[in-house]
């Protein structure tokens, strides 16, 4: 059966001395255990059974049709009748406490009628057509997506398939997902008669995958009882040492975040702001990541400061009175009002002190924004619904009439199904997962991705927008962009500079990828360093495996290329006309020699050539004392009013992998331009590079030729001295 067993005498983790957050007494399984014996109810009555479900759904619909309800009670009931957990309760006890969480939540009625039957189909003789019939397709398709793969079927594989097939109902409909994870909270909650190897493996998989889920999703307040739970199993000595934290602080008798919460209520009501001041004690696994950062713990460590109010003006009204009649810790401050974050969580964030030293920390939000908070897309309600969501099918549009083609079950008519709540780490995961080879490629790739867990927003040229995960890079971008053909892709510009490919992005950059004309291209070998995220990594994993390495030596392969990801041809830089004169005929055309490249500050000297064109030298150039010796008469020059400069700089480096890489990363770091690089082929270990590079000022020179000494491996770097001739 898919529920784990129950021990009510295993203690789950100590709640804190005041309530995180209002909610209805925890269910009581003996209780339940008692009613569902009795069998189903009097038809048209609610059974005994589900009224605390009942009760925490009116409280957030009260409107609600429960008859659904009460029919999806009495078929799972009769299904499981007979089946009994590990710890002696009816199997039915199991699906009641799932749909209570959800309940709770705020989860309309579609789910939590899915959430009573979640296991009929896995466990019982009841099919996905008998659910359909009775309950119509949304129920039936909410079932399936949570219903576990047959290990008779896909042996060893089955857990991780299963997690892909529940991804990609997801990708449809998120509230598949939901049910997910109040069952597994349900499980983690009553996995005390387990065998502690299982409870191990559990947990891992919790942590490793359902919490990530559940802080993408929003919904923070299974993701922090998940996240209390695995910590106890996991960790247990610093687990109790937390505990023990927590219940020493709840006897003091002061409370720093109380006289905090006391002064925030004055000053809010003498501004005349209707504001509710809560105290939001941290769960376990918070207390104890504080404690490792900050060492020991003072009383407003072990919670923060909820102000929740009606609009979202009050909030910033609320942050300028604290700010004014409080002293603010500025660095504290973050708005996630004005920019969301990734999971649809909105708050302002700040701080506030007292002369004691202590520092309350301070969440402002509305009180829809804390409702969004606490349960993510949870409380988004049914996605596919109209204004009315209970609306019967009586009445309504027919399909075919209904705008975009979407039909009132919440699918479409040409068969896609419309998910307005769908965010984009969803899309990118649902991409990838395609693309996987295998079950394992599969299950270690969702792991890597799961970790990263903040995602930034960058910018194209034509105004669309790619989210990508946090440290992301260039060769990211162009896999998420263009998919495997960013194989021919050949450099970047970032914020209108051009950048190396392993340049990591920051929210808010615009990237433009220039993309080769080669059909024949090919990724370098070393994207794979610089690759995050799993779209990127396993189209090149592909490449790379249908395409061996050559057998040459490894240290040749990155310094033996042409630089082709900065494209000389696609970044012309023009010389302003001030740059330089020439003495006497200031109209006369000018051109720096390309041999010396000549920088403001180097003394220099022209020769005249064909078509009345001047060039500048350095006096030092080879050139000036061949053409002195050939009796080419000199042309005094003077540098003008700019600064800005064009220069060709030869570095010397040893072969050694990823040097191209850090060159133009120092480079970069200097403010320069890279106008056009070539790499000669190594000799005896040894690499040429010649980089024309254009300055905004000419005193930089020294600063970046230095930075360039100082990449590893490199041993010199020179102006170029060309054995060029002037005309």
């Amino acid at each position: 059966m898919s529920a784990e067993a129950t021990n009510p005498a295993t203690p789950g983790p100590v709640a804190p001395a005041t309530s995180r957050r209002r909610s209805l007494p925890r269910i009581d399984l003996r209780r339940l255990g008692r009613a569902a014996l009795l069998g189903g109810p009097a038809r048209g009555r609610l059974p005994d059974a589900i009224g605390h479900v009942v009760e925490a759904h009116r409280a957030h619909h009260p409107d609600a049709d429960l008859e659904p309800l009460r029919r999806a009670y009495v078929l799972a009931e009769s299904s499981h009748r007979g089946q009994m957990r590990k710890s002696g309760e009816p199997y039915i006890t199991h699906p009641l406490a799932v749909t209570l969480i959800l309940a709770e939540l705020g989860a309309e009625t579609t789910t939590l009628t899915a959430s009573l039957l979640h296991d009929t189909v896995e466990d019982t003789d009841v099919t996905l057509d008998q659910v359909r019939e009775q309950f119509g397709e949304e129920v039936r398709y909410l079932v399936d997506g949570v219903t576990k793969l047959e290990k008779v079927d896909y042996g060893a594989a089955a857990e991780p398939e299963t997690f892909r097939k529940m991804l990609v109902a997801t990708g449809s409909d998120v509230r598949v997902m939901s049910i997910k994870l109040a069952d597994r909270l349900h499980n983690m909650r009553t996995l005390g008669v387990m065998r502690p190897e299982k409870q191990e493996r559990i947990a891992k998989i919790t942590r490793d995958f359902l919490i990530p889920l559940a802080e993408r999703l929003g919904v923070q307040a299974l993701k922090t009882e998940l996240e209390d739970l695995v910590f106890a199993i996991l960790h247990p000595e610093e687990y109790e040492h937390t505990r023990e934290l927590i219940v020493d602080n709840a006897s003091r008798a002061d409370d720093p975040l109380a006289e905090f919460a006391d002064a925030m209520r004055a000053v809010l009501r003498e501004a005349g702001i209707q504001a509710e001041v809560l105290i939001r004690p941290r769960h376990f696994v918070s207390v104890h990541r504080v404690s490792r950062k900050r060492g020991e713990l003072r009383g407003c460590d072990f919670g923060r400061l909820l102000v929740l109010v009606g609009e979202d003006a009050d909030c910033y009204a609320v942050l300028g009175e604290l700010h004014t009649c409080m002293t603010p810790v500025v660095s504290e401050f973050k708005d996630f009002i004005a920019v969301p974050k990734f999971n649809l969580y909105q708050s302002l964030h700040t701080a506030v002190a007292r002369g004691d030293g202590q520092v309350a920390e301070v969440l402002i939000r509305t009180h829809q924004m804390h409702k969004v908070a606490e349960a993510g897309v949870v409380a988004l309600g049914n996605p596919y619904a109209g204004p009315q969501e209970e609306q019967t099918r009586e009445g309504t549009p027919a399909d075919e009439d209904r705008p975009g083609g979407e039909r009132t079950d919440g699918a479409r008519t040409d068969g896609e199904r419309v998910d307005p709540t769908r965010p984009g780490w969803l899309s990118r995961l649902l991409a990838w997962q395609e693309a996987a080879p295998d079950t394992d490629t599969f299950w270690s790739t969702l792991r890597e991705d799961l970790a990263q867990d903040r995602e930034i927003t960058v910018f194209r040229p034509d105004g669309g927008t790619l989210g990508l995960p946090d440290g992301a890079t260039c060769v990211d971008a162009a896999y998420a962009q263009y998919g495997e053909d960013a194989h021919a892709c050949i450099g970047a510009r970032v914020n209108g500079r051009l950048a190396t490919l392993s340049t990591v992005l920051r929210d808010g950059d615009t990237v433009q990828l220039l993309m080769g004309q080669d059909p024949a291209s090919e990724p370098s070998r070393e994207w794979l360093e610089h690759a995050h995220t799993p779209a990127a990594r396993i189209a090149i994993q592909r490449w790379l495996a249908t395409h061996p390495a050559p057998a040459e030596p490894e240290e040749s392969v990155d310094a033996a290329r042409t630089v082709t990801d900065i494209p000389a041809a696609d970044a012309p830089l023009s010389r302003p006309d001030t740059a330089i004169t020439v003495v006497g005929r200031p109209d006369a055309g000018v051109r720096l020699a390309g041999c010396c490249t000549p920088v403001p500050a180097d003394e220099v000297t022209g020769f005249a050539v064909r078509g009345g064109v001047v060039t500048v030298h350095r006096v030092e150039c080879a050139a000036v004392a061949r053409m002195a010796d050939a009796g080419r008469a000199a042309v005094d020059v003077s540098w003008g009013d700019t600064t800005e400069c064009r220069v060709t700089l030869v570095a010397e480096s040893f072969g050694r992998p990823h040097l191209l890489a850090d060159l133009t990363e120092a480079m970069a770091m200097e403010g320069a331009e890279i106008v056009s690089a070539t790499v000669e082929p190594p000799s005896q270990q040894r690499v040429r590079h010649t980089y024309t590079l254009q300055l905004p000022d000419a005193a930089h020179l020294p600063a970046l030729m230095r930075a360039m000494r100082n990449v590893p491996g490199v041993y010199d770097v020179s102006r170029a001295q060309h054995h060029a001739s002037a005309s």
